[in-house]
């Protein structure tokens, strides 16, 4: 399950009360996601938070864009977040789809690529394997509980970043928009063949999509208004174009039905992805969910 952080007007209350539902819940992981240039919580900050907040669950970034950070300064914060939670922490990175947040820090647009990314990858895992990445008299700590640093998800929905990812990644954690299992099928099967190429044991495959749970229209107006909101670098005609066939929406026999279909295929984790801070959609999805645990 991942945080309601694109939503408006959220406050520490709701937060801690989405972290501890989701921690004491039927989920194997919590998910949020960055961005820079928008009224969202600053990712590595509630990290921290997160750790605090929570005891049981998988905290996952979905996704942090390295490009954005010094990498040794990321590297440093990521393992102090694995510290505080104690070795749960699953690092879900990309390249990030806004040149406005790459402006917004004084980032180099021009690294938005996959080279760019691996380049800092390399750095982040060079600090923790505990090499000394700079002239300092001591190396870069603290040290990650889990060792070589968490696990790395590249996130994506392309074949050309899966492969290209398959050096240094443990899985994919990307994003299906409408929800087309045979072309998810097709990409899952594209980071199986990469990673048996490059040697390395099957990578964890997971995807992402928004929900709302309810009856009627008003579920899917739900998920217009959301989206609306969060694509707004997109001009609205085209996000209210594409609106009626992006995420889910529906009851909860549906959500199983289509969390099923995603089972069949080798999925082994569905981010989801709230389109409201309201905590009854978090416990609707739990009663669905409990069944696949």
């Amino acid at each position: 399950m991942t945080m309601p952080v694109m939503e408006a007007d959220l406050d520490a209350a709701t937060l801690k009360a989405w972290a501890k539902a989701i921690d004491d819940g039927p989920f194997s992981s919590l998910c949020w996601g960055e961005r820079i240039a928008f009224d969202n919580p600053e990712s590595l900050t509630l990290l921290g938070a997160l750790a605090a907040w929570t005891e049981r669950v998988r905290l996952v970034t979905t996704v942090v864009v390295p490009q954005l950070h010094d990498p040794v300064m990321l590297a440093k914060q990521l393992a102090t977040g694995d510290m505080l939670c104690d070795g749960r922490l699953t690092v879900g990175i990309g390249v990030g789809g806004r040149h406005e947040d790459y402006h917004a820090v004084g980032a180099d647009p021009a690294t938005q690529t996959m080279k760019g990314m691996a380049a800092r990858v390399a750095v982040m895992k060079r600090v923790w394997a505990g090499e000394k990445v700079t002239e300092s008299v001591e190396a870069v700590g603290p040290p990650p509980v889990q060792a070589g640093g968490p696990p790395l998800m590249v996130g994506t929905i392309g074949p050309k970043t899966v492969r290209s990812a398959a050096e240094w990644a443990d899985g994919m954690a990307g994003t299906i928009l409408d929800l087309d299992v045979a072309k998810q099928d097709e990409l899952f099967d594209v980071a199986r063949k990469a990673w048996a190429h490059a040697g390395k044991p099957s990578p964890h495959l997971a995807t992402s999509f928004w929900f709302a749970i309810g009856d009627g229209d008003d579920a899917r107006a739900q998920v217009h208004r959301h989206l609306r909101r969060y694509m707004n670098w997109i001009p609205a005609e085209f996000v209210d174009a594409m609106a009626p066939s992006t995420g889910w929406a529906g009851n909860e026999d549906e959500l199983a039905e289509v969390l099923r279909r995603f089972s069949d295929i080798g999925t082994d984790e569905i981010h989801l992805i709230p389109t409201s801070s309201d905590t009854d959609q978090l416990r609707r999805v739990a009663d669905v969910v409990k069944d696949f645990a």
